[in-house]
Parts: structure tokens; C-alpha cells; sequence
């Protein structure tokens, strides 16, 4: 029966939508309605309510006020305010998400400068740090509908295993029970996933869900609270899926649905959206919650050095003692880095208390594996003192974890339920003994409804028992559990195993198992471990040939992490023959070429130092003209640890490139000053966004770092990387000559920062990429600007693929007609620019005709008026225009007579001319053929397609030339170029000397390129085939050496016109490659005759299935056929059959023959 206090006010949810912020920010006073909580938490109208809050805090204090709020006997309760040592949390996160196991993260951490950090109290989780009180205040002072600041109200918690997340949950829940902190929040809800995870099959409303948590909450009908928390703990350990795409939307909490479900729209704010969302998680599976669903990340950092001591003191109360140990764990930088975990403490502790206190004898730990093996045997010999009785034996206890642990740890789980346990033999009867006589190592939890949980009390703890498991099963069976049980004669073996499988592991989650397995192979341990085991080394064991192994490894091209886990494998091995080499290099002070081991051994010995890397000069150790990308990749971490990087070398890029984007992205990153000469930082292509562009930004401030060339092309950057460039430049502006934004969000507003800088006469920029990049004409506008004020310096401007328009054009070329504008390459492609923009480009090269080189305008709409504008500055003997192309530009014959006049007029300049896919037909070709009679013409490329010619004419033509071709005794390169919509014809020559007449091509001639436009049938495909024929007659003998036609969409028809090409010239082809077409039985009998015959000299012939890309057909060493990758064409024969085509590519060489 329900009490009569809980039907006086009930308290209800609002299932409403409203502002995510409405109860965390609103004040008091601007509440009207009665029966909501206030922002103190209580209603002085609602006593039921302060009284059902004082019941519900009294029942979380109980649960929550022992050590990881464990239902324990009461005798092995910890209080937690006695033992509570606040750890170090900050605002922010590392941003690493990285692929190394969570110790070396932790490595990583400890050499980062706390100083640069926003710590953040526990308590003060969901308060705004005081640089935001400002905007908070804005915040407040304005109605909820205008408000334009998103307050605090889901926050999400990074933090590797064991480093504090759940014990600072529990203290933050505690304070609040017992009325310390955060009274401002009326109830709160802790929800872990290791409980949630029980109830993942079950349907239930958000009510139904707190009454099965908290008993109490059924005593109540809720509806309407204004300032609840909740609180997921271990987002890591969720067993269910969370799809935040697809998920159903629910907004009334009576509504029932999967608990999935509830969560994401609690998270998302649609049920409860005033209510404040607090999420844990270890780093890997942080990503599940989309960014724009969390307001705050932070993340916990473990124990800082003050906080390390604090904790010992903590904890021993023994003084003394207590000293002695910080002393024995610092003397060791290793162990000391791992007490940034405070369960690795809490472990060291229980070790050296009685190691240093003389209750236990022998050497006092010095390796993981030591300090781990050690913890393992006191805590065995606790029980063994404790439970006489007990029926199992220790080994067998072991085993059965270990297999346990190591089972979990293969599937990366750290929490367990029933079913886990049974996989392993182990039933729930005796879970209850482990727990209860194992506690220190095992646990049975129950969660807040008493339902049961298992896990190890710490990750590495379950490494430690996995390793253990490997090692006795090998002792005892033989048998290599890593390779699904198989028969292992040597410890070597499964060794080598393990360290295949950690390297292969792209988590990283075996590297700390394989440390700990190496280590027990150790003589040293496994005396160890005859306290707890039959059988340890009794197999034959070669400890050599594991270090020999992994020494291997080391030298091969293996990512940082990896290779550094590799020398705390040989560490725990007792090998420390690399780093000693390295040691007494470094103390020699000479610089010799290292190994790629000694580089990791470097890297190594540099990122354990006890000392704090305050600068690293790569120049100490290699000289610049010998930095390869490998070396760079090696050495990154350690630039990535540093304060201050030196590095002066050629170019940085490829995977070297993406290296130092994951530095800049990392907030855990050191580099505060890159000291960088380098001729070439490529950086495309990889993720670098906003965030990593403001650490380069930083670095490339300095006036020391020198950088020729920057190219971030497709990064992710917008107007706000832009102007953190723009700063950079101004503090450092005369050492970058190359900027490539290429294919990012720069927008008119980028531009204008960068603008802004191009308009000082200090800098130096030359060249200016920026297509794809979203300008339009008001951006040109500030580049014309820009150019007027500094025309000296820049001399090449990309803007293909922009929306400029004629507008942008004509500001541009108000900048370009200023003599004293040096911009020699102007580059417009799909700009938008019609015959109105050529007629201002054309104005200003009339002012200023002497230094434009490059002019493209390929895929506008210039058209023959905009062509006529051109030529008419073309014709100009000052006009030093050497390329330029106007391919997919509307052209016509038209056109083409005025560009033909203006070359006889000034033939002495353009060496390029592309009009390629424009309506030029034969009349427009005569036009420039006749041009190409002047001997003074300079044209070396002409590019153009041809409409109305067929393949017939096109073929024929061919066949004419090749008597003018083969007689060529010509070296220069010069190309010919021919394309048509329906077949070969017209002509594009390079000629330096000789003449054009007809079909008479110059002897310079070298390349043909056949571009069809349209299908081609297969009698036009057959006709192309005679021309193949008449080039094979007609040339001299030893030409064609191989045939690839793959994915050309070759039948069998297609195949019989290649056998009878090879019947008239069989004597030179070798091998012909047909993969990924269609060839049937009939074809293949066509070209496998002919294979057959020694008449001929084809030697392998391919018809595979497959498809593959390109298609090629050389000749050598006089001229070769090549199917090119230009276009690809489809062609639908008549008569059903099919075939493509890339377009052809017919080089001839009279002397020598380069492959296409």
C-alpha cells in the first residue's frame, strides 16, 4: 500500500519538449509554475517532495558509500571517504581515439605539461569554468527562444581502464546523497551498462525502468521533475547496440520500448530534455555518442605526481615505509608512469608493503610481470591463510580464471555474466567462492536490483591471468591456446604466435598480454610461480630465440606503438642489448647511420628518459639528405613528445605526412615549436580539419620554421583554418611559397584572411591554390585587392571549379593589368566564365601582355565571341601566352579562324593549344592546319576532337600516314593528337621542322591519341583493326613485344579480328592479356590456335573472367600501340555483341620506345 505522503503532491515528469537548457540555467525566480522543483531542488510548497528526497539519498548513501559501492560482507567493507584520493581531471579530451593499448595512452599522457591543461573538480562537472562565466551570463540574461549559447547538459567522460571514472562517479554521488555538492540537482539516477546490460531483451517505459532500479521511485507518481541527473556509467561495457540514426523517437516517458532505446532519447533530449545527461567511457568507444549530442567532453587523467604521493601516504600509514616505496617506484619510470592508475596503486601497494616491510622475502619487484606475479601470490596465500577447507586447488582456481580472462580478453569484454562463467566451467555456486575468497582479483557485483555481474578488478589484472593461462595450458598440455588449441613442440612457438597476433591486433589490446607472457617465460618467475603452480618450466624454453624474433620485428617497417611495445617485451625478457647500443651511441656524441632498429631503439630510450624531452633535433643523429619518410614515420612520436622539434630535410609526406597530422590533431601532444626547413609539407588528403590546421598554424609561426611548400588539399579546412593561416603568414610571412587548399570548405571569408596577407609586401607567396574551394566573385574581389597592393611575388592562382562567374573574372583582370602584376599562370576551369569574362580577360592582357603564361578556361561557356576576344590579344607580338586551353568550351570552326589568325600573325609563343571536345569539325582543322605550315609556327600540342568524320575516313587516314611515320628518323618528342567523335581524322601535329601538307606529317611526329566520342559498331571495330594490321606490315621487324586489351569488353568477334591481325603480322607479338572480358569458347580457340602454332611467337595468352583497368598494346622498340586510359567507350555491336574501348595511344618511335 502506498503511504499517504506519496499521494499529497505528486511529482511528475514533463513530457514536453523544451530548451535543453531550461532548468540547468534558468533562475529561480523566473519559475511561475507551481509544483516544480526548484532550482535549489526543493518546492517550500511541497514538503512530500524534500521528504521523498531525503528517502532517496539515505538509500544511495548506503549503496554507494563503500569502495565501488560493492554489496560486500560486512566485514571487507572500505569506506570510501577514508580512501577517496581525488584524481586529475581535465576539459577537453587527447582527441586520440589511438590504436595502442591503453597503458602506452597512458604513457603517452605522462609526458604532457599539466600546466596546459583546464582542470576541472569532479564536483563542478556540469558548473562552467570561470572563462565561460561570461557567456553563461549572456546566456541567462536573455529570453530561453533567444538564447544562442548551449549550456552544459550532456557530458561525456573519457578515461583508460582502472584510471578513476567510477570511483569519481561514486564520490560524486555520495557528496550529493549525503548534501555536500550539487544540491542544486534535485535526484540523481546512476544507471551503469554492466546493469542496464541485464535488461537489453526487456520493453519498458522510462518509469518502469527507475522502479526496477530504484524501489523507492514506485511509491510515486512521477511526471514532472525539473532537474534530475542521470548518470551511464562504462559506455564501454554496453552490450546492446546504439544507433542514433535510426532509432524510434520517444518523448513520453510512459511509453514502452527496448532500453536502448530510452537512452538514446534521453541522450538525444527528446524524453526528459531538461534533464543532465552524465556518460563514461573508456577512449575506443567513446565515438558511439555523436558529437553534436555532448556539451562537454573531459577526461580522467588517473593520479598526477603530488596525487601519486598523496595516495601512498594515503594508504600505508606507515610513513616510513610509505616513502620508501614512492622512492623504489620512482627509481623506475615504467612502474612510476603506471601509478597514474590508481588500481596500479592500489597493486604496488599491497606488493611492496610487504616486500619493503620484510613480511615477504626475495627481489623486490622491478617489471610489470614481477609486480603483477607477486600481487598474484599474495593474494593466493590470503586465501589459502583464510580458507583452509577449501575443496579446489589453487592451481585449478587459476586455471579456470586465467581460461576466463583469457576467453573475455580475445573478445575484449571486461565485464562478465553467467553464461561467460559456464563457458569457462565455472558454475554460479563457485563464482560465489571466487568472489568472496578472491576478492582482490575477482568480483561478483551486485547491481542496484541485485542483479549479478563478474569482473577482474582491473584490465591488466585480467591480462595478467590471460598470460598465465597461455603459459600453464602449453606446461601442461602442450597446446598453444592461441591457434585454437594446436600441438606446440617449443615456448618459442607460442611465443612468436602471440607476438604475430599483438602486432596484427589494430586495437592494441594484446599488447600489455604479450608483455606479461614474454615476462613469465623468465626463470625468475616461473620460481615464482611453483608457489601457486605444479608445472611451470619444466618444457624446453629458449629465451634467445624469442628475443631474436622480436629483434626482427623491430627492424621491419612496424607502426611506432608496435614497435616500442616490442622493447618493453625484450625489457620484460631481461634483453636490453638494443637499448644499451643505443646508450653508448648517445653518449659517444658521434652521428653514424642507424639500422631501422637502432631507430626504434632510439625512440625508445628517448621516450623513457626520465628526463622531460625539452628538444629533439633530428639533424644530432642523420643528416638532412638522408631523413627518409620511414625515418620520419619512426621518429614522430618522439617530435610528438617534445616541447621543441628540429627537423630540416627535403619534403614531408605520404605516410610521414599523415604521422604529423596525428600529432597536430593530438591534444596530448607536446610540440609547442617545430623548427621545420623543408621544401615541400604535404599534408593532403588526410583529416587535419580546423583543429590540427590552428597547432600547425602555431608551429608555423615561428620565423625558425621554414616551410617552401604547404599543401592541405582535401583536409576538412574552412574560413577558420584560413585564418589561422593568415596569422601564421603575418608573423612568418617570407619563407612559404606554396599554399594548396584545394577541395576545402575556404569559402569568400578564407579568402579574405589569406587576402589580408597577400596584401603585405613581405610576403613572399608565389603560388596560390585554391580549387573546389567555394569562392565566388566577392572572394575575388580580395584577391584582386590583394594583387594590386603586392603584385610582385605571386605567380600562379588556381581557381578551377569555383563559382566566380564574369563578375570575379572582371575583378581579377583589374587586378591582372597592372604592369607591375607578375601572375604568370591564371587557372579558371568550370568558373562560370562566359564571353563577357574573355572580353576583361582579354582587356587586361592588352595592358599588361608580358608575363601571363598560362591561361585555362577549360568547361566554360566562352564560346567563339570569347575565343575572338582572345585571339585578338594572341595576335599581339607582346602577348608571351604559351598554353592555353579551351577544352569543352563551345567552339566552333568559327572560333577556330580567329585563333588560326592570330598564330600567323604572332607563331613565335603558344606552344599549346586544347580544344578538345569542342564542335571544331574539318573545317576548323584546316584552319589550324594551315597554320601549321609556318615554319615559325612554335606549336608543339594541339588537342581537338573532330564531329563528322567517320571511323572509315579515320582509319584510312591512319593507314596513309604510316609510310611519312615509319620513315621518321627524327628523336625529339613531338605529339600528334588526333580525336573524333566517330573514328581517327583531321590532325594535330608538333611539328619543329618540316611541313604540313594534306596527310603529310612532319617527321617529329611521335604520338597519336584516338579518342571516340560515340560507340563504335563492330564492323568499325574490325575496320580499326586493318589499321593495326597495316602499322605491324609496315614497320621493321622486333616491334611488338606485348597486347593487354583487359576490361575492353572484348567478344569473340572482337577476338577474331585480333587473330586475323596477328594471321598478317604474326611474328612479334608475345603476350596478350584479355582479362575481364567477355570472350567465349569460340574466341578463345581463335587466339589459342594461333598460341599453339610456332609460326607465331605469342608465348601467353590470359582470358580470365576478372575485371582489371587499362588496356594496353606495345610495340618495341620502333613505335607501340596503346590502349590508354583516357575515356572509356562502350560499343554495341549490330549484330549483339559488345566492346569498349579506351582510347587508343599510338607512340612512335623510330630508336626507342618508353612504356605508356
Amino acid at each position: 500500500m502506498k503511504s499517504d505522503k506519496s499521494i499529497e503532491v505528486p511529482l511528475r515528469f514533463n513530457t514536453g519538449i523544451s530548451s535543453p537548457g531550461h532548468s540547468v540555467l534558468q533562475k529561480a525566480g523566473d519559475r511561475r509554475e507551481k509544483n516544480i522543483i526548484t532550482a535549489t531542488g526543493h518546492d517550500p510548497e511541497s514538503p512530500a517532495a524534500d521528504e521523498f528526497q531525503k528517502k532517496f539519498k539515505f538509500n544511495l548513501v548506503k549503496k554507494f558509500q563503500c569502495l565501488n559501492g560493492l554489496m560486500l560482507k560486512q566485514e571487507n567493507q572500505t569506506l570510501l571517504n577514508e580512501i577517496y584520493t581525488e584524481v586529475y581531471i581535465t576539459e577537453g579530451d587527447s582527441g586520440d581515439v589511438n590504436k595502442e593499448h591503453e597503458v602506452k595512452q597512458i604513457e603517452a599522457a605522462s609526458r604532457r605539461n599539466p600546466t596546459e591543461d583546464t582542470p576541472i573538480k569532479c564536483s563542478d562537472m556540469f558548473k562552467p569554468l570561470p572563462e565561460q562565466d561570461k557567456a553563461i551570463s549572456r546566456v541567462l540574461t536573455k529570453p530561453l527562444s533567444e538564447q544562442d549559447e548551449e549550456p552544459i547538459r550532456n557530458i561525456l567522460t573519457k578515461g583508460v581502464a582502472g584510471i578513476g571514472k567510477t570511483v569519481s562517479v561514486q564520490k560524486f554521488v555520495l557528496d550529493w546523497a549525503e548534501g555536500k555538492t550539487n544540491q542544486d540537482v534535485h535526484l540523481i539516477f546512476p544507471l551503469p551498462f554492466r546493469e542496464l546490460n541485464l535488461m537489453k531483451e526487456q520493453k519498458l517505459s522510462l518509469v518502469e525502468l527507475l522502479h526496477v532500479f530504484f524501489k523507492e521511485m514506485k511509491e510515486m507518481d512521477i511526471s514532472r521533475l525539473e532537474k534530475v541527473l542521470f548518470i551511464f556509467d562504462g559506455l564501454d561495457e554496453c552490450r546492446f547496440p546504439l544507433d542514433f540514426q535510426k532509432t524510434v523517437r520517444v518523448c513520453d516517458v510512459t511509453e514502452s520500448a527496448p532500453v536502448h532505446v530510452l537512452l538514446i532519447n534521453l541522450i538525444k533530449g527528446n524524453l526528459l530534455p531538461s534533464a543532465l545527461i552524465w556518460i563514461t567511457s573508456r577512449p575506443a568507444a567513446a565515438g558511439q555518442i555523436p558529437s553534436q549530442c555532448v556539451h562537454r567532453v573531459t577526461e580522467v587523467r588517473g593520479l598526477n605526481d603530488p596525487q601519486k604521493e598523496e595516495y601512498f601516504r594515503k594508504r600505508i600509514s606507515d610513513q616510513n615505509l610509505a616513502n620508501k616505496i614512492i622512492k623504489h617506484l620512482k627509481s623506475l619510470r615504467s612502474l612510476y608512469i603506471m601509478c597514474h592508475i590508481p588500481v596500479f596503486c592500489w597493486i604496488s601497494a599491497a606488493v611492496l608493503e610487504r616486500m619493503l616491510g620484510e613480511a615477504e622475502s626475495g627481489e623486490i619487484p622491478k617489471t610489470l610481470t614481477q609486480m603483477y606475479t607477486h600481487f598474484l601470490i599474495i593474494q593466493t596465500n590470503i586465501i589459502r591463510e583464510k580458507y583452509l577447507q577449501k575443496q579446489e586447488s589453487d592451481e585449478e582456481m587459476l586455471f579456470k580464471l586465467g581460461k576466463l580472462a583469457f576467453q573475455q580478453l580475445e573478445k575484449q569484454n571486461l565485464i562478465f555474466y553467467e553464461e561467460d562463467l559456464r563457458e569457462c566451467g565455472i558454475d554460479v555456486t563457485e563464482a560465489a567462492v571466487y568472489s568472496g575468497v578472491c576478492t582482490e582479483i575477482f568480483r561478483e557485483e551486485f547491481g542496484l536490483h541485485q542483479s549479478k555481474v563478474y569482473c577482474f578488478v582491473h584490465l591488466s589484472i585480467q591480462e595478467h591471468l590471460a598470460a598465465l593461462y597461455v603459459q600453464l595450458t602449453f606446461m601442461k598440455k602442450q597446446r598453444n591456446v592461441l591457434k585454437q588449441n594446436q600441438v606446440c613442440r617449443t615456448l618459442s612457438d607460442v611465443h612468436r604466435g602471440a607476438v604475430d597476433q599483438a602486432l596484427k591486433c589494430q586495437t592494441g589490446h594484446l599488447d600489455l598480454f604479450l608483455r606479461f607472457l614474454l615476462g613469465l617465460s623468465l626463470d625468475s618467475n616461473q620460481k615464482l610461480l611453483h608457489a601457486l603452480v605444479t608445472q611451470t618450466g619444466s618444457r624446453s624454453q629458449n629465451k634467445e630465440e624469442t628475443v631474436q624474433y622480436i629483434r626482427k620485428k623491430i627492424s621491419e617497417d612496424l607502426p611506432a606503438e608496435k614497435s616500442i611495445n616490442l622493447f618493453h617485451c625484450l625489457n620484460e625478457l631481461g634483453d636490453d642489448s638494443l637499448v644499451e647500443e643505443i646508450q653508448q651511441y648517445l653518449k659517444s656524441g658521434a652521428q653514424s647511420e642507424l639500422s631501422p632498429s637502432q631507430w626504434s631503439a632510439l625512440v625508445f630510450v628517448l621516450l623513457t628518459s626520465a628526463q622531460d624531452l625539452e628538444e629533439f633535433d633530428l639533424n644530432k643523429y642523420i643528416t638532412p639528405d638522408k631523413i627518409r619518410d620511414e625515418i620520419l614515420v619512426r621518429v614522430m612520436p618522439v617530435i610528438a613528445a617534445s616541447r621543441k622539434a628540429i627537423i630540416r630535410c627535403s619534403e614531408i609526406a605520404g605516410r610521414s605526412g599523415e604521422a604529423l597530422t596525428s600529432v597536430l590533431n593530438s591534444e596530448t601532444s607536446s610540440l609547442r615549436e617545430l623548427h621545420l626547413t623543408v621544401n615541400t609539407l604535404d599534408l593532403s588528403g588526410y583529416k587535419l580539419e580546423d583543429s590540427g590546421v590552428k597547432s600547425l598554424s602555431a608551429l608555423l609561426e615561428n620565423p625558425e620554421c621554414k616551410v617552401k611548400g604547404l599543401r592541405l588539399g582535401v583536409c576538412g579546412v574552412s574560413d577558420e583554418g584560413c585564418a589561422a593561416l593568415a596569422s601564421a603568414l603575418r608573423s612568418n610571412p617570407s619563407h612559404l611559397r606554396d599554399l594548396n587548399l584545394s577541395r576545402n570548405k575556404v569559402g569568400d571569408s578564407g579568402v579574405k584572411f589569406l587576402s589580408a596577407v597577400l596584401e603585405n609586401p613581405h610576403c613572399k607567396l608565389e603560388i596560390l591554390r585554391l580549387g573546389g574551394c567555394e569562392v565566388s566573385d566577392e572572394g575575388c574581389a580580395a584577391l584582386a585587392s590583394a594583387l594590386r597592393s603586392n603584385p610582385s611575388h605571386l605567380r600562379e592562382l588556381i581557381l578551377s571549379g569555383n563559382k566566380v562567374g564574369d563578375s570575379g573574372v572582371k575583378f581579377l583582370s583589374a587586378g591582372l593589368e597592372n604592369s607591375h602584376c607578375k601572375l604568370e599562370i591564371l587557372r579558371l576551369c568550370d568558373c562560370g566564365v562566359s564571353d563577357e569574362g574573355c572580353a576583361a580577360l582579354a582587356s587586361a592582357l592588352r595592358s599588361n601582355p608580358s608575363h601571363l603564361r598560362e591561361l585555362n578556361l577549360y568547361r566554360n561557356k566562352v564560346g567563339d565571341s570569347g575565343v575572338k576576344c582572345l585571339s585578338a590579344v594572341l595576335e599581339h607580338p607582346h602577348c608571351k601566352l604559351e598554353i592555353l586551353r579551351l577544352g569543352v568550351c563551345g567552339v566552333s570552326d568559327e572560333g577556330c579562324a580567329a585563333l588560326a589568325s592570330a598564330l600567323r600573325s604572332n607563331p613565335s609563343h603558344l606552344r599549346e593549344l586544347i580544344l578538345s571536345q569542342n564542335n571544331v569539325g574539318d573545317s576548323g582543322v584546316k584552319c589550324l592546319s594551315a597554320v601549321l605550315e609556318n615554319p615559325h609556327c612554335k606549336l608543339e600540342t594541339l588537342r581537338h576532337h573532330r564531329e563528322a568524320q567517320d571511323v572509315f575516313q579515320g582509319a584510312a587516314s591512319l593507314q596513309q600516314l604510316i609510310p611519312s611515320i615509319s620513315a621518321s628518323q627524327e628523336a625529339s618528342m613531338a605529339a600528334l593528337r588526333c580525336s573524333s567523335r566517330s573514328g581517327l581524322g583531321g590532325l594535330s601535329a608538333s611539328p619543329a621542322t618540316g611541313r604540313v601538307s594534306g596527310r603529310n606529317f612532319p617527321p617529329v611526329v611521335r604520338s597519336l591519341v584516338f579518342l571516340p566520342k560515340r560507340s563504335l559498331r563492330m564492323r568499325e571495330i574490325r575496320r580499326l583493326s586493318d589499321v593495326v594490321i597495316g602499322l605491324h606490315s609496315t614497320a621493321p621487324p622486333r616491334y611488338i613485344l606485348n597486347d593487354r586489351l583487359m576490361c575492353c569488353g572484348v567478344s569473340d568477334e572482337g577476338c577474331a579480328a585480333l587473330a586475323s591481325a596477328l594471321r598478317s603480322n604474326p611474328l612479334h607479338l608475345r603476350e596478350l592479356d584479355l582479362s575481364g572480358n567477355k570472350v567465349g569458347d569460340s574466341g578463345r580457340k581463335f587466339l589459342s590456335d594461333l598460341k599453339d602454332d610456332e609460326r607465331y611467337k605469342l608465348q601467353t595468352l590470359k582470358c580470365p573472367s576478372t575485371v582489371s583497368s587499362g588496356a594496353e598494346l606495345y610495340i618495341h622498340p620502333d613505335f607501340s600501340i596503346a590502349l590508354h586510359p583516357f575515356t572509356t567507350i562502350s560499343v554495341d555491336s549490330m549484330e549483339g555483341s559488345s566492346f569498349s574501348y579506351d582510347a587508343f595511344l599510338f607512340i612512335f618511335s623510330n630508336n626507342h620506345i618508353s612504356m605508356c
